[in-house]
């Protein structure tokens, strides 16, 4: 059986820092400007992709993230296991492999979740501090919503965000058509009220994407305290007893060591567990099986895998209003070029400028849809309807379907086994098929009329649950949101400490990422790990909390008994 790779090294061998962060995605950009203010304090920042250089146009140009994905310059490219209730499909996982990570490569869609997902957290034991008005005030702490300018938003924070503009004669469309459908507007999706249909914000600024690097970590990159340093894969925490020292790592071709007070883990929900695995933390049972030696059993991580599956429901369309010419190679250079020059034009956007969150049926106590409307009809590999098309995006947000990761040998370069277990539960199964219909019920209203030319997918031959069902297992595809699998939390499947986020039973490391959640949240998960690195910092230094906020939310359960659609 091999030993633990974070045994290697002796103190004398590496630097010695006071903060090493593992990860240079959404929670380590936050992480290395908040915990780097104090200029006595050294900082190290370990990033295994390589820099978002401002020459890198698929970056930084909204428009170009397809492009991203699946290429290994930007892309850890992770994949499931097969899915055993997915026709034993493989679901690509597309995670950024770059600084700013996921942030750098995703759809820039910005959501806070509901109020009502942090007072879940909250009721949580040991989690009464993670509620929404203890959450509240980290979210406006990272904002500068420029189009929203309420008691409900900030603007002050390092993350500018603008509203899509939704100009698009199939926004106007969509927002129709919901009001025909039996639902409702809202002011904002991120505001006092999430229930209902608006522009959406994304984390854009005058036609670039804004990324966590970009907005938290090249401001202050120039810090002498601060050390940052990209192609440094991390293969293991150096342990001493219960205790983690440092990392051990590899960069370019040469094996490193470096020692810190504190080690916190920010690589996402599917590169923590995996270095918590690899360093011998984890179910010791099945450490040992893959030649891992055991420092901590402590079986909950890995486990509690969750993620939203996601799919769309296609339309072609009668009018040339949508943006396929856009993805025509003859008119690319001049979309490149316009953005070039001017930061406007279609590569400027994210096209998901609007849509909204709803509930299935009356039953439901606050949104566990979400749909976002796309004037365009392309599948997630980039095929595209041939003709002009649109689409809407549709899945549930609070699937009761959980996973597991785990690593299969000691490898730090071999992925790691992920199961999601989609579709493997009653519930998840019956949202799903409300979700089609709910997305039908919209995208044939009258508002559509003018544009309807025919549904393209599923198809006007897939009707009945078991035909919808059947389609989803082979159709759908993550939302890119997998999150969870080191939770806070007091039972025994928790792994970290709500108050600290440090590692139960191991001193001097910590975990701060989507994976330290306990439930995802509703709607794309970017703008809570940021809140959750936010809070999390003040808690690492031991600084004053910021005030909860004991502001009232919408909470539909009390406003509106009827849900419309599904039996009409």
């Amino acid at each position: 059986m091999s030993t633990n790779p974070g045994h290697r090294g002796s103190r004398r061998a590496g630097e010695v820092f006071d903060f090493i962060i593992v990860g240079g995605g959404a929670a380590g950009c936050v992480l290395a400007n908040r915990l780097s203010e104090d200029p006595s304090t050294r900082v190290l920042l370990l990033e295994a992709g390589r820099s978002d250089y401002p020459w890198d146009l698929y970056i930084h140009m909204p428009g170009a993230f397809q492009f991203t994905i699946g290429k290994r310059l930007y892309d850890w490219k992770y994949e499931s296991d097969p899915e055993p209730h997915m026709h034993g499909r493989r679901i690509s996982h597309p995670r950024g492999k770059v600084l700013g990570g996921s942030s750098s490569i995703n759809a820039m869609n910005f959501q806070r979740g509901n109020p009502l997902d942090y007072e879940r957290w909250g009721a949580d034991p040991g989690m009464e501090k993670w509620d929404f008005a203890h959450c509240l005030p980290y979210f406006k702490r990272m904002e500068n919503a420029i189009d929203s300018g309420d008691e409900w938003r900030g603007d002050a924070g390092p993350l500018k965000i603008e509203r899509g503009p939704a100009k698009n004669p199939l926004f106007d469309a969509m927002f129709e058509a919901v009001q025909q459908a039996g639902y409702s507007l809202t002011d904002d999706v991120n505001g006092y009220r999430q229930e209902g249909f608006s522009t959406f914000d994304r984390n854009i600024y005058r036609g670039r994407r804004l990324s966590a690097a970009r907005a938290y970590l090249h401001p202050v990159k120039r810090r002498p305290n601060l050390h940052v340093r990209t192609q440094a894969l991390v293969t293991g925490v150096i342990m001493r007893g219960k205790r983690a020292v440092g990392v051990s790592y590899s960069r370019l071709g040469r094996a490193h060591t470096a020692f810190g007070e504190e080690i916190i883990l920010s690589g996402g929900a599917i590169n923590s567990p995996q270095l918590l695995q690899l360093s011998g933390i984890g179910n010791a049972r099945e450490l040992h099986a893959v030649g891992v030696a055991p420092i901590h059993d402590l079986p909950g991580v890995g486990e509690n895998l969750q993620d939203h599956l996601e799919t769309y429901v296609q339309y072609a369309c009668k009018q040339p209003v949508t943006l396929a010419p856009a993805l025509k190679w003859r008119n690319r250079p001049k979309i490149g070029l316009q953005w070039l020059l001017t930061h406007t034009g279609p590569a400027a956007t994210n096209h998901f400028e609007c849509g909204g969150f709803i509930r299935s049926d009356e039953t439901i106590e606050y949104p566990n849809l979400m749909f976002h409307m796309l004037p365009l009809a392309i599948r997630v590999d980039g095929t595209a309807h041939p003709g002009h098309g649109y689409q809407g995006h549709i899945g549930p947000m609070y699937s009761d379907a959980r996973g597991s990761l785990k690593i299969k040998s000691s490898d730090p370069r071999q992925h790691p086994s992920m199961v999601f277990n989609y579709l493997s539960t009653e519930q998840d199964r019956h949202e799903w098929v409300q979700s089609i219909r709910v997305a039908r019920h919209i995208l044939t209203q009258p508002a559509f009329d003018a544009f309807n030319a025919g549904e393209l997918s599923p198809g006007p031959s897939v009707q009945s649950d078991e035909q919808i069902l059947d389609w989803v297992r082979r159709e759908a595809e993550t939302g890119l949101h997998p999150s969870c699998t080191a939770k806070m939390g007091t039972d025994s499947a928790s792994v970290l400490d709500p108050s600290t986020l440090r590692v139960w039973g191991i001193d001097g490391l910590r975990v701060v990422d989507a994976s330290s959640m306990p439930h995802i949240t509703n709607g794309n998960i970017y703008a809570p790990v940021v809140m959750l690195a936010e809070k999390a910092a003040d808690l690492i230094l031991g600084n004053t909390p910021l005030q909860p906020l004991e502001q009232e939310f919408y909470r539909s359960s009390s406003d509106q008994a009827e849900v419309p659609g599904l039996s009409d």
